[in-house]
């Protein structure tokens, strides 16, 4: 029997659930994988595991020997990193996540001056709104943003980021400039049907929030249709600050009702907490924070 092997099969049907949805993750046949953990266990004469209808559960012995199979499997990433140098210099690949807006318009411009720096650096970003499991799918850094739940994760802050209401300086001329959410009546506004109430909009005033219900003439399925259409005019849209840093700037578009936005959400990079920073990881944290923060305003105090 390998071991390696039937610890490896072990820890996926572990971290997946089941030994079908580990047989899917390895590429392994099913009845290979059942084989391998029942070969383990005849090994160790203990049962690990508590086979179910619907997900595996460990007993304590399993439990203790899952914990030790992970400790043993850090250190064999370990060595095989040290091995390759990566601890010597910034080398290897360096796997990304990010959402898909602050992705393409801020993370891989960054990504391409960072790998400019460092040629013996491969990058693979992976640009999606579904939050990634950083440990499962092999990612070394991910851009997240909201409040993060308490984790294993080391987390840098980059931005604050703000539901912001913009809309075109010609839509503002023409139609005047809202001077509370309840302006918001008599305009017409660009809502986006990813929130499960599109044309509710929450505010904050003083120490509460308000809800303002909006009139809309058109309804987009995306942030950056909803950014297109505000700059043609087309009426007042709310969106998330760091897509329309630029636009802001050049002043196709102004912002509306600052004081009334909602508490911002932090945005920040994240990676797995472990005993040696991959020099390849370090160098990129260290090249990128300054940058993004510098794109997305954020003033580190």
């Amino acid at each position: 029997m390998d071991r390696f092997e039937a610890m490896t099969i072990l820890l996926a049907a572990v971290d997946t659930g089941s030994l079908s949805a580990a047989s899917r993750q390895l590429h392994i046949p099913l009845a290979t994988v059942s084989r391998r953990v029942s070969e383990l266990e005849e090994h160790l004469q203990v049962r690990l595991l508590l086979r179910g209808t619907r997900k595996l559960t460990l007993t304590d012995a399993g439990s203790d020997y899952v914990t030790s199979c992970r400790r043993i499997m850090e250190d064999i990433v370990e060595a095989e990193r040290t091995a390759t140098g990566e601890y010597r210099a910034p080398q290897g690949e360096l796997i990304i996540s990010a959402p898909q807006v602050i992705g393409r318009h801020h993370v891989v411009p960054v990504l391409v001056e960072f790998l400019h720096a460092y040629p013996e650096i491969r990058a693979r970003i992976q640009l999606s709104d579904r939050v990634a499991n950083l440990l499962e799918e092999h990612v070394d850094v991910a851009v997240r943003v909201g409040e993060l739940p308490d984790s294993d994760m080391i987390a840098t802050r980059i931005a604050l980021i703000s539901r912001v209401l913009c809309a075109g300086p010609a839509y503002l001329k023409s139609r005047g400039m809202p001077k509370e959410p309840i302006d918001l009546a008599s305009h017409d506004c660009i809502t986006y049907d990813g929130y499960s109430a599109a044309d509710k909009w929450e505010f904050r005033s003083g120490q509460t929030s308000q809800v303002v219900q909006v009139s809309s003439r058109l309804t987009v399925n995306s942030a950056e249709a909803a950014v297109i259409a505000a700059i043609a005019d087309a009426g007042i849209a709310r969106v998330l600050s760091d897509q329309i840093f630029d636009p802001l700037k050049s002043g196709v578009l102004v912002r509306l009702l600052e004081a009334f936005e909602p508490t911002p959400m932090p945005a920040s990079l994240v990676y797995p907490k472990q005993r040696h920073v991959p020099l390849k990881l370090r160098a990129f944290l260290d090249f990128v924070t300054p940058r993004l923060r510098e794109r997305l305003g954020y003033k580190n105090s």
